[in-house]
């Protein structure tokens, strides 16, 4: 695929303070990329980069094949949408929407074309008229992406743009902006702290942790083979259980660090007696009742109908996610099995995977 994006490099320093570190990262033309971590990993700083906010410290940044290192925010042709929508308060949606032609020699007529085919494409055409504060959240968020759609530009630049909405408008606008980046054939380059909307929304998920670009990859490639613990913990909802284990005699079985220290049959033959973390997802621990491997007391149960989460007496605490409203209850005992092949293992000490 031909790439829109190529970053190869790329460091950010702020005086002493190293942003990113030695960024490489190629998004190809019509793809959807999502940068996501917790607070301080440095995506936004990335984005930002890209956009031509911040200047890149060393390494190269090119766009469509043009290299951008020096090169001003306006003159990158990429669009962004911010968290904060940043509309013109005293400008209606029109104005809104038609204000950057202006500085691309459009006339009036021009202009109010291209709006009201912007404004068919995501909804807009009852809104022109009114101004930033008679609209809701979602409709200003709608207003800032067709701002982004009306210029054409070779990537379209998304800054957390749902966090400021409810939870179940972030779901249908996240849809939202999906089908517009599938429609349009644009290259999309979105930030957020949300694994979830990672997942739903992107065809590749770059995770970054202090600067660094830990794993990128397909969401599900991320999701079955973490590079490490940090990517298995943070891709995942609920997040994955870690559990300190030995390698037991036979090599192809581990011994948990819990009450009763049972053991897990393993997938692959390792050192006997080596120290290993154990990652079991909470949607991979199943009731058995006719051949258990773990039984373990339950703490709390909560049902949201479709799923119970249940979390257990135990030290480390963990979380099972069963189907259904459940059968058990606080104060019982969860009989409990795992497929070896969904048990992950890590290093102790480096967090990789094994």
């Amino acid at each position: 695929m031909t790439p829109q994006i190529e970053i190869a490099s790329v460091d950010k320093h702020y005086g002493a303070y190293h942003a990113l570190k030695d960024i490489n990262l190629t998004i190809p033309r019509g793809a959807f990329t999502a940068l996501v971590g917790p607070s301080g990993c440095g995506k936004s700083t990335l984005l930002r980069s890209i956009a031509g906010l911040e200047s890149i410290t060393s390494g190269n940044l090119r766009i469509a094949g043009t290299e951008m290192s020096g090169v001003p925010p306006r003159k990158r042709d990429v669009a962004m949408v911010f968290q904060s929508y940043a509309l013109y308060p005293h400008m209606n949606v029109l104005g809104n929407l038609t204000y950057s032609l202006r500085f691309k020699g459009f006339n009036k007529e021009q202009a109010r074309k291209k709006a009201d085919e912007v404004a068919q494409v995501i909804g807009l055409t009852e809104l022109l008229e009114r101004y930033p504060r008679e609209l809701s959240g979602g409709q200003r968020q709608r207003v800032a992406m067709g701002r982004a759609i009306i210029c054409e530009p070779k990537a379209f630049l998304f800054d957390e743009p749902l966090s400021n909405l409810d939870a179940a408008l972030r779901v249908h606008m996240r849809m939202e902006i999906r089908a517009l980046h599938d429609r349009l054939g644009a290259t999309s380059v979105y930030v957020t702290h949300d694994q979830v909307e990672a997942m739903t929304m992107a065809d590749h998920v770059v995770v970054m942790r202090a600067g660094v670009i830990e794993q990128q990859g397909a969401p599900l490639e991320l999701y079955d083979n973490p590079a490490n613990k940090f990517v298995a913990g943070f891709i995942g909802s609920p997040a994955m259980n870690f559990l300190d284990a030995t390698v037991a005699e036979d090599g192809r079985s581990a011994r948990l660090e819990i009450a009763g220290k049972p053991v897990l049959p393993l997938a692959r033959t390792l050192q006997p007696g080596r120290e290993v973390t154990v990652g079991l997802r909470p949607e991979h621990l199943r009731i058995d009742t006719a051949a258990p491997r773990l039984q373990v007391p339950v703490r709390v149960v909560e049902s949201t109908g479709s799923l119970t989460y249940s979390t257990t007496e135990t030290e480390p605490e963990l979380m099972i996610v069963e189907q259904g409203r459940g059968r058990y209850r606080a104060g019982e005992t969860l009989p409990l099995t795992i497929a070896p092949e969904d048990i992950h293992l890590f290093d102790p000490t480096s967090g990789t995977a094994l």
